[in-house]
């Protein structure tokens, strides 16, 4: 390929999984994505091949996003365990997350449903969400039990769009991880509040 079809497919990509995740779902017909795009369908069939090659290559494109913003060096040196969680709560629940979020629920409602991609995706982002943790959080038991409740309380925020519940719960499953001396210091802003 070429460096201007490179450039030209780069975009494309990009303009896909934009479109996707304002749509909060991959369920889009090939004439629907090309309209929201700006291009005909012949010319994504020509660029991708078909459904699945351009499906492959924004969840490729989705696994990069996500793996940017939610990577330990996207965090400041030395910050707290809590803050690091409270931090990945606020952004994740952010108003302009809703499509990605939808968008990766669709993704695991396929993996359910039996697509190794979608399951090879899921498994990534499990990866490297446990990752991420580990670096503040003491064992891997700790980083799971974290990424359960914060995965469920995400489920919660997208059916009720309730925010404060999620924070509650993670917020008391951190203090119990925290190191004595966090803790104290966690403890001492909660009554002064």
């Amino acid at each position: 390929m070429q460096q201007k079809d490179r450039e030209d497919h780069e975009q494309l990509v990009e303009a896909c999984l934009n479109a996707f995740i304002a749509a909060g779902t991959l369920d889009m017909s090939l004439d629907q994505l090309a309209g929201k795009v700006g291009i005909s369908k012949r010319m994504l069939i020509h660029y991708f091949g078909g459904r699945d090659d351009l499906e492959e290559r924004v969840m490729a494109r989705l696994e990069e996003r996500l793996r940017a913003r939610f990577s330990a060096s996207s965090l400041p040196p030395g910050i707290s365990m809590q803050a690091v969680v409270m931090a990945l709560w606020d952004q994740t629940t952010a108003p302009e997350s809703r499509g990605v979020l939808l968008l990766i629920m669709d993704v695991t409602r396929r993996g359910w449903s039996g697509s190794d991609r979608a399951k090879a995706f899921y498994k990534e982002q499990q990866r490297l969400w446990v990752e991420l943790l580990l670096k503040f959080l003491p064992n891997a038991a700790a980083a799971e039990e974290l990424l359960q409740l914060f995965q469920g309380a995400l489920l919660i925020f997208l059916v009720t769009g309730d925010r404060e519940q999620g924070r509650r719960s993670l917020e008391r499953l951190v203090s119990r991880n925290l190191p004595p001396q966090e803790n104290k210091k966690l403890l001492k802003k909660k009554k002064k509040k």
